[in-house]
């Protein structure tokens, strides 16, 4: 729906959230050096997250045909997303290597040469979808990000999700460069206050680096920035003014997928409400859908592996 100067929103029409990004396995290995697989990808799991949230989704990025990439497709169907445009490809399923630590969070290597995720082709946004959602792997590697491209010029409501890997940024500038591009015609960024430091000025302090992105990424066009920050509250930013949400305290399990459910309760919400890219500028309707995320991250967390929660599992009064 459309942005009022009340706060209040119009409806629009239902549609489709488009999400491109990677689709892949992680190799989860526990502090004791077990090891297990588990589907993920960060765009992947808040396809996967939005569709258990019973939000029409369409997953529209490359998908393997072997047993990995099997069963990530199935997963997508089970949870009722759309993957009739995901293309299957020979190449095997891009791998990650997860590794936790005794606090429950993860550390990522991933193997992304010759593998899925790179075998992409310019994407056709459509007439069906009524927003997009990419992140991730997708700004880190130029081959991908150059065949989303058309996401800045589809006219839908963009969420970014910059998801920071540095171990496969090369070129720290020519990412910078990336996030910068995608960013300005993004309606809603979120970073992790980890991003934030990592793409922080060199001899930012670890506070100031925080600010110096969010301030940088509303100049540069994003209506509103998220910023997660682990078990601490989570910082929304718009022109209009600055909030915090609180963070419940959970028995962690372990993180992988927190960010990409919390990506998912924040759309989720914000399709419920029947908003618009203007809607993301109002800070007392963002701030009520960065609380879906935060409970439908808190509760990933008390589980094994990215597991969003399906509607049903959640409070009704989460939702608009």
């Amino acid at each position: 729906m459309r942005g009022d100067d009340d706060g209040s929103v119009t409806p629009r029409k239902p549609g489709s959230v488009l999400v491109l990004g990677e689709a892949l396995c992680d190799l989860v290995i526990d502090v004791d050096g077990s090891v297990t697989s588990a589907l993920g990808g960060a765009p992947y799991n808040t396809a996967r997250a939005l569709g258990r949230l019973c939000v029409p989704t369409e997953f529209a990025s490359p998908i393997s045909t072997d047993r990995f990439g099997e069963l990530l497709a199935a997963s997508l169907t089970d949870a009722g997303v759309d993957i009739a445009r995901a293309a299957r490809t020979e190449a095997p399923t891009t791998l990650a290597a997860a590794t936790l630590s005794v606090d429950g969070s993860a550390s990522y290597r991933f193997y992304v040469e010759g593998t899925s995720i790179l075998d992409v082709t310019p994407i056709e946004v459509g007439d069906g979808p009524v927003a997009a959602m990419t992140g991730g792997l997708a700004l880190a590697l130029p081959k991908v990000a150059r065949s989303i491209e058309s996401l800045l010029d589809s006219g839908l409501p963009l969420f970014l999700d910059v998801n920071c890997r540095p171990a496969l940024i090369d070129d720290r500038s020519a990412f910078l460069d990336r996030v910068h591009r995608f960013a300005a015609r993004s309606d809603l960024v979120k970073i992790s206050d980890e991003d934030a430091r990592w793409m922080a000025d060199p001899g930012t302090g670890t506070g100031g680096a925080v600010e110096q992105i969010v301030d940088e990424l509303l100049n540069l066009g994003a209506r509103a920035v998220v910023v997660t920050a682990g078990g601490d509250s989570v910082l929304v930013a718009t022109a209009s003014g600055r909030a915090q949400v609180e963070v419940p305290a959970v028995e962690v399990v372990d993180t992988i997928g927190a960010g990409d459910a919390f990506d998912a309760g924040l759309i989720a919400y914000w399709i419920r409400a029947g908003a618009d890219r203007e809607a993301l500028g109002h800070l007392e309707l963002l701030t009520s859908a960065v609380g879906a995320g935060v409970a439908v991250s808190a509760m990933v967390c008390g589980r094994r592996g990215a597991d969003p929660p399906r509607l049903s599992q959640l409070a009704d009064e989460l939702w608009p």
